[in-house]
């Protein structure tokens, strides 16, 4: 699994979920390569390193007795001797800033260690200092989001000159029946979280998130994946209001359709600081000119990226049939949220358009009062924008008219055409 890292790279990734050895083979790979290159200089990184403990250092100590190499390597208290006057050493790169970071310029190797913790700054800080001649950086982790620094450069961007490879529990021929009985627990007991933890796809659901088992039902019932929409049928889309200013709430639109008791969700949108002609311009670009737009209570505002208009006002005179739902009252927000667990065993999710939109469902969750154990509502951040469009259509949505013959009414009555 691991072999494509030993070719010539300036990045090697591997990422993946838990038991699949991803730190091992870094640690004996530099164990190895501090033998093979006299006097190379390694670098072992964590985003936020408040001790040694936090670091790989252990890790490479128990690979230098596992190896027989011990005598080789001078292990002090905050560093690590190797052959021919190298060292090892372990920093957080929270620490360092644009001048602090110019210490590790002669550095050839940077094994960076559960890189989804690494922010975007990090990762600019880092790159063009370790420059040396045949230099390489190394990366570890288990994916989080698509938009953490080390996905969005490695996987995302695909850069000419890196290696990336995907290892999980299977591909482990080592892997400990003691770390078997915890896949299979986690497997059982939670879900939710066990694709992210231990098959390496990205955290679809934050643990106590309000749809967290909502999510994994309609996975694993193959409610997620391939929804067309009926040409026959009107297309719905609900909206959260967002502004356009650079540090505003994201606008968000879930479009749906209501086919008998099937909620079919076909696509969804976010965007952040953009205007409204923004919004209108994807709906058109996705064809749905002739879809009704659902705008929440504050949707009779006055817009501040639409001169002296309305929301509402604006999306009628783009052509858009609007309209705007009630605001629910008192504890609205909760109602939105049961009203979205009570309908979610109706919808349908396609996977290829509603992607950011289920992880936004995935996270969000309840803020709590840690000092009193006592929740305080749904959490207001990145999550909550598209969470609350789909609670939109939640409240708004009714049965359907029932077809149903009634019991008065006889089969030669069918038969005949009278209905």
């Amino acid at each position: 699994m691991f072999q494509p890292l030993l070719a010539p790279a300036r990045y090697k990734g591997a990422k993946g979920g838990r038991g699949s050895g991803k730190s091992h083979f870094f640690a004996e790979l530099l164990v190895e390569e501090s033998l093979l290159i006299p006097g190379l200089r390694t670098v072992c990184i964590r985003e936020v390193q408040k001790s040694l403990k936090q670091s790989a250092k252990k890790l490479i100590e128990d690979k230098l007795n596992h190896l027989n190499v011990g005598p080789e390597f001078d292990v002090l208290n905050g560093e690590i001797k190797t052959p021919g006057g190298g060292v090892m050493i372990f920093e957080g790169m929270q620490d360092h800033t644009a001048e602090s970071i110019k210490s590790l310029e002669g550095f050839q190797r940077a094994w960076v260690e559960e890189a989804q913790a690494l922010s975007k700054r990090s990762l600019t800080l880092l790159r063009p200092t370790i420059r040396a001649e045949g230099s390489q950086l190394l990366f570890s982790w288990n994916p989080r989001r698509k938009t953490d620094a080390v996905d969005e450069f490695l996987v995302e961007k695909k850069p000419h000159n890196a290696t990336v490879v995907t290892a999980n529990w299977r591909d482990n021929p080592w892997f400990p029946s003691e770390l078997e009985e915890e896949r299979l627990t986690d497997l059982e007991a939670f879900p939710d979280q066990y694709d992210h933890v231990w098959e390496g796809e990205y955290a679809t659901a934050f643990e106590g998130a309000y749809f967290s088992k909502q999510l994994s039902e309609a996975k694993q019932q193959g409610r997620i994946g391939k929804v067309a929409a009926d040409p026959l049928l009107p297309i719905r889309t609900y909206h959260d209001i967002g502004g356009s200013g650079a540090s505003s709430d994201a606008y968000t639109i879930w479009v749906v359709q209501f086919v008998g008791q099937e909620i079919r969700i076909l696509d969804y949108y976010e965007a952040q600081g953009q205007t409204l002609a923004f919004h209108v311009a994807w709906m058109r670009e996705r064809g749905y000119e002739g879809a009704k737009v659902f705008l929440p209570h504050d949707g009779v505002n006055p817009a501040n990226n639409v001169t002296g208009g309305r929301y509402e006002d604006a999306w009628r005179d783009a052509g858009f049939e609007v309209e705007v739902i009630p605001n629910q009252g008192k504890g609205a927000a909760m109602q939105r949220v049961r009203a979205v667990q009570r309908l979610f065993p109706q919808m349908w999710f396609n996977a290829a358009t509603t992607g950011p939109g289920r992880e936004a469902l995935g996270y969000y969750h309840e803020r709590r009062d840690e000092a009193r154990n006592i929740g305080l509502g749904p959490e207001h951040d990145w999550s909550s924008h598209g969470a609350d469009a789909l609670g939109l259509m939640a409240v708004h949505w009714t049965p359907p008219q029932s077809t149903a013959v009634p019991e008065t009414m006889s089969a030669d009555w069918l038969h005949a055409g009278g209905y």
